[in-house]
């Protein structure tokens, strides 16, 4: 069971390395880009002709497989929490790659979630041995499963129908916890649909039964509500505000799935549970300090009629009697303007 973990480890590992690669590949190819044409953020289509933005897709791709792949040997409540070690990859790239300085913070950030997925890791549940999809039909249909997924259905469409429209561009949490409760059962879905697979290359055809085409139309449904409100969340908020929010909610109902489906944490004692929420504590803690600590994106032309001139602002010192208007990124004054307090009398 514990080789199968380690599988599974390694495979989060390689998912978090691609994935995680591909958002730097991906930027320096919309950079190149921008700078031969109208950028992507005003509609610009360029990108698309760029060899560097189809390798960053192709990376991304890769991981996301391989992430699939390590649904198979190990448990949700150890293969979503290490999906943090993306962002790492990412923070440490774009310092070398983009020139976005990682600041001691951002470092202490990177430390907390990397000490986080190692306790998890160590104390991560055995998977539960599943022969066939009816066993993980059996698992899905049980009470305490069917209660949880009613209850989700239920609070994303009261979040749908009557939240999104009144307060959906005001309160994060409109938009996130739909992605987070949705992507619960994503995850699930997938999760018996990657075993199917599994079984049917083992030479047990899965896919004469019909709960594999029901999970795959589960699967389908959840990942375009998740993807489709997710965009939505990244349009209207902040991305640094928006990915550890997201982070936390998906992974704590992902853990909370796992747990009541398969049952991860039968058998485990209460420390080993303990410290495994002590661990995902400590990788969230890294992934706000991380996030916390990120510069947000220059603001880019969006017409014609956007000023080129440099923003300035005004600055009063000593007394009163000397202004200087200085460039908000810090460079030196253009001009000096002395002002005499008896101006003003």
């Amino acid at each position: 069971m514990y080789s199968s973990n380690l599988i599974g480890f390694i495979l989060a590992l390689v998912s978090s390395a691609f994935i995680g690669s591909s958002f730097i590949i991906k930027k320096k190819g919309l950079r190149r880009a921008g700078a031969n044409g109208p950028s992507a953020s005003v509609g610009g289509y360029g990108y698309l002709l760029e060899p560097l933005w189809w390798i960053g897709m192709i990376t991304m791709v890769v991981g996301e497989v391989a992430n699939f792949v390590a649904y198979i040997y190990a448990p949700a409540v150890l293969v979503t929490p290490l999906g943090a070690l993306s962002i790492i990859v990412s923070a440490v790239l774009a310092h070398f790659l983009l020139n976005e300085k990682l600041q001691r913070m951002g470092m202490l950030g990177c430390l907390l979630c990397i000490v986080g997925s190692t306790i998890i890791v160590l104390h991560a549940p055995e998977e539960l041995s599943v022969d066939s999809v009816e066993e993980i039909w059996e698992l899905a249909t049980q009470p305490a499963f069917l209660l949880y997924t009613a209850s989700v259905v239920a609070v994303a469409l009261v979040l749908i129908l009557y939240c999104a429209p009144r307060y959906g561009q005001t309160n994060i949490l409109v938009y996130v916890g739909i992605c987070s409760t949705i992507g619960s059962l994503t995850v699930m879905s997938i999760k018996a649909i990657g075993i199917a697979i599994e079984l049917t290359l083992e030479g047990s055809n899965q896919a004469v039964y019909f709960q594999t085409w029901i999970f795959a139309m589960v699967a389908v449904t959840c990942i375009i509500t998740q993807l489709n409100y997710l965009n939505m969340a990244l349009d209207t908020f902040n991305t640094t505000v928006v990915s550890p929010i997201y982070y936390a909610m998906f992974t704590a109902f992902t853990i909370l799935a796992s747990a009541i489906m398969f049952k991860d944490y039968s058998g485990q004692s209460a420390s080993s549970i303990a410290s495994e929420l002590c661990g995902f504590i400590t990788v969230l803690s890294g992934t706000a300090v991380l996030h916390s600590t990120r510069d947000p994106d220059p603001p880019l032309l969006t017409d014609l009629y956007t000023p080129l001139s440099p923003k300035v602002s005004w600055y009063i010192q000593g007394n009163g009697e000397v202004w200087k208007q200085k460039d908000e990124d810090g460079s030196s004054p253009s001009f000096i303007t002395i002002l005499r307090q008896d101006y003003f009398k």
